[in-house]
């Protein structure tokens, strides 16, 4: 098998962590333990555009052999999601949302062509739309507009195409026996954690269960200055096994929606 998706995965890991901080002091926290960190997804986020859409985020996944997953519809916040996997039980799953731009209208939907008028030939890129950063320039004023609707399309706006999260399969830990352990660990070094709808999403009866740290905040270039925005965070996730013994490979819909909101400017204070 080509194992340039190793390559691609380090790449997308390089940039991650420069917009959130807090990833490479986990890994310490838990490497000082003995652990070796296993990553059950990677996440990304996008606008509904042919150009730019799930389709096209999932290419060099797709050419390295994933397979696309269930979807999953978020009604509230305007998105739809699938995620992708492969036969390789090391490779990560992939989950890849966007934001859907027809249910939007007035100014919101203006900030937003105006971004992806900005857009380049994107079979022009030298390397794959999901490390391709933010092609857009931006004002702040333009992003505080979008956060009142969408924290998700702020947070498009300031870092565009990059890894969401990574996140820590809980399971392969040695260590560290549950999730609610994992979290009292996270929280005792210092480390805020996402407590919309509680601090652990799902339960064993839907055979996941999630928790998430509250995205770094990091200074972010705009076109008239910079600010300091919510970055990225970092998700643990827990997985049970089905009635048949296999291990549930999905995600929960219901868990996911708070999950999102990890990057929410409202948790910062």
């Amino acid at each position: 098998m080509d194992r340039s998706i190793d390559k691609l995965i380090v790449q997308l890991w390089d940039s991650y962590q420069k917009i959130n901080p807090q990833a490479n002091q986990i890994h310490k926290l838990l490497s000082d333990r003995g652990e070796t960190i296993v990553n059950d997804h990677i996440a990304f986020r996008t606008f509904q555009d042919p150009r730019i859409g799930i389709d096209q985020l999932a290419i060099p996944f797709l050419e390295a052999g994933y397979q696309p997953g269930d979807e999953y519809h978020f009604e509230a916040k305007k998105l739809f999601a699938r995620h992708f996997q492969h036969s390789d039980p090391t490779l990560p799953k992939v989950f890849i949302s966007e934001l859907l731009l027809d249910e939007f209208s007035g100014d919101f939907r203006d900030i937003i062509q105006r971004m992806l008028d900005q857009l380049p030939e994107i079979a022009s890129l030298d390397s794959p739309l999901c490390t391709a950063g933010r092609l857009w320039e931006v004002p702040y004023a333009h992003y505080e507009t979008l956060s009142e609707k969408s924290e998700y399309a702020a947070w498009m706006a300031a870092h565009g195409f990059c890894a969401n999260h990574f996140t820590v399969f809980v399971n392969a830990l040695t260590t560290i026996d549950s999730l609610q352990d994992l979290n009292a660990l996270l929280v005792q070094e210092g480390f805020a954690l996402n407590q919309e709808g509680g601090t652990i999403k799902g339960s064993p009866e839907v055979y996941l269960e999630q928790s998430s740290t509250i995205a770094s905040v990091v200074d972010v270039p705009f076109q008239d200055g910079v600010h300091a925005v919510p970055g990225c965070y970092y998700e643990f996730a827990r997985r049970y096994p089905l009635p048949d013994g296999t291990l549930f490979e999905g995600f929960v819909a219901k868990s996911a929606d708070k999950i999102f909101e990890s990057t929410d400017k409202k948790l910062q204070n």
